[in-house]
């Protein structure tokens, strides 16, 4: 497409200018595409075949006649040694590091985010974000040895030495806490720092003080965000590995029925030691376990039921996202 410009003068014309808008071929980026496309069906096929494996070792272990669905779902003792598979001792152990973990790492991590996000200055911010991430770079068998060395010796002088094991719950989940609190901070102030700045504004124009401003202007705006950290945050948590099986016990915690784990909220004393199903999968898959065993076979249940979990709660993240978004829109 050719345009001609001038002022009708033979003083002022000017050379005609060549303009193509024609599609021009990008092969760099054409390269790009195709790469970024195939990263994400490679994580979708690799995604496909950890279930394909998860699902059909697990399969092998429910159909043995030594072990039953009903059996695995509703028992309170896991004993393989007994032939004995009832979940509830390590999903016990599992929900309760998780729940000590959030109580710690959720309000910790919502406080720090308001902070960064409506009190920080830049320069601040600048360097206490990066400071507080630097937690997320330390070895989890750091933190094991941390909650084990420090935090139960301090639980144990707190709520005394009768009442607190060596490997208790409490400690890995505590730790746990702070080992999460970059992560939701992080989130956190990611989802605050979103939130427009028009609404600041509306609210100090109506002559709402910052911390009003934060709490009932910015955070509700914010809640999508920070439903999505929290889910994050106990997925983290469940997850874990290191932590519990160093610091929260080296054996289940079983009850002989459902009237003992219930009766006085036994199965929620923190201070007592239990075993995770990740430190289950640790400590069993480290010792000389043939292949398909009865307890090679049940490590593969294990993780199909932590991954239902993770899952589940995914699935609430995303449920619960999309509903605030639409509920702020």
């Amino acid at each position: 497409m050719s345009v001609r410009v001038g002022s009708g003068t033979a003083a002022a014309a000017v050379e005609a200018v060549d303009l193509d808008l024609r599609r021009h071929r990008r092969p760099g980026e054409a390269i790009i595409q195709a790469l970024l496309f195939a990263c994400g069906i490679l994580s979708i096929f690799t995604t496909l075949g950890i279930i394909f494996v998860l699902a059909r070792e697990a399969l092998l272990f429910f159909q043995r006649p030594e072990v039953t669905v009903l059996e695995f779902l509703t028992g309170t003792v896991w004993q393989p040694q007994i032939l004995k598979f009832g979940i509830f001792p390590l999903l016990n152990a599992t929900i309760l590091t998780s729940v000590i973990a959030m109580m710690v790492a959720l309000p910790l991590g919502v406080m720090i985010a308001i902070y960064l996000s409506e009190y920080a200055s830049p320069r601040a911010r600048g360097i206490l974000k990066p400071v507080l991430e630097i937690l997320a770079g330390i070895p989890t068998v750091v933190y094991g040895y941390f909650a084990l060395t420090l935090m139960t010796p301090l639980l144990r002088s707190i709520f005394g030495v009768d009442r607190v094991e060596i490997y208790n719950v409490g400690s890995a989940g505590l730790v746990i806490g702070i080992l999460i609190l970059p992560l939701i901070s992080s989130m956190s102030e990611d989802a605050l720092h979103a939130v427009p700045r028009s609404l600041r504004e509306a609210a100090y124009g109506l002559g709402a003080t910052r911390l009003e401003t934060a709490v009932k202007i910015v955070v509700p705006a914010a809640l999508s965000g920070l439903a999505a950290a929290f889910i994050v945050g106990i997925s983290r948590a469940i997850g874990e590995t290191m932590v519990v099986a160093l610091a929260a016990g080296a054996g289940p915690r079983n009850f002989g029925s459902w009237g003992e784990a219930v009766g006085g909220l036994n199965f929620f004393n923190p201070f007592k030691a239990a075993e995770t199903m990740t430190g289950h999968i640790v400590r069993i898959s480290g010792g000389d376990l043939s292949y398909d065993s009865l307890d090679y076979d049940s490590l593969f249940a294990i993780g199909l039921m932590l991954f239902a979990i993770t899952f589940v709660l995914n699935l609430i993240s995303r449920w619960i996202v999309r509903r605030f978004r639409e509920e702020v829109e």
